[in-house]
């Protein structure tokens, strides 16, 4: 028998309710047909005033599933310890192809009559609002410290863009000197070369003016000889 896979599975396998005064609270459970026949369910608790569900009685297809929403009605009153004792039982059973929910004999689910029910039986579970906010709070911490590490990531990668083009513009600022440099060099050998041939030209023209003086001199110290002779 351990062998046999159920009809049924549910998920969750427990009722958890975020209790708070006087406020409604509901559970989802699905339920979901493991095999090919038609297989109809029924849900029974021992605090039948307390909860409503919807729907309470069903026919699943084969391998398709159902939402069975369970609401805690509102309560006056702290449980004590926030503890509940309060139990749900799932029963399930094969039934005929094309079965209808309101055509289900009323012994559908009653052992006595021979017929192969299975049970699965779900606790109940109360969180306080405190306990909900802090597994709140932590999921938003936690989504907020994976959003955080993909904007790190980002900026990770645009730093390490940023510092690569620093490089190249440093690269290319360091050229720019060498060339500035290089130029300032040719510069200064032409103008150093330009003066060198000013100096020669310049000492050329003296040397001329200096010997026409010269010549002008000498005839100007001959003429008084001529006369006097």
């Amino acid at each position: 028998m351990s062998g046999i896979k159920p009809l049924i599975s549910v998920d969750p396998e427990e009722l958890r309710f975020q209790f708070q005064l006087e406020k409604q609270s509901y559970c989802d459970l699905k339920v979901s047909n493991n095999n090919e026949h038609h297989v109809a369910f029924k849900v029974k608790t021992t605090s039948p005033k307390k909860y409503f569900v919807r729907p309470n009685t069903g026919v699943i297809h084969p391998w398709d599933s159902c939402v069975i929403r369970v609401t805690l009605q509102a309560q006056r009153e702290y449980p004590p310890d926030m503890q509940c004792k309060d139990k749900f039982l799932l029963q399930s059973t094969v039934v005929a192809p094309n079965s209808d929910v309101d055509d289900l004999p009323q012994d559908t689910f009653n052992k006595d009559s021979g017929k192969a029910v299975e049970e699965c039986k779900l606790r109940v579970v109360y969180l306080s609002p405190h306990l909900a906010k802090g597994t709140t709070d932590d999921e938003a911490f936690r989504s907020s410290k994976r959003s955080l590490d993909t904007v790190q990531g980002d900026s990770n990668d645009e730093n390490q863009v940023l510092q690569r083009l620093k490089e190249e513009r440093d690269v290319v600022a360091k050229q720019t000197q060498q060339l500035q440099q290089e130029l300032d060099m040719l510069k200064r050998r032409r103008q150093r070369t330009s003066n060198r041939g000013f100096s020669f030209k310049f000492a050329l023209l003296v040397a001329l003016i200096g010997i026409m003086l010269g010549f002008l001199l000498k005839l100007s110290l001959s003429s008084p000889a001529l006369d006097s002779e």
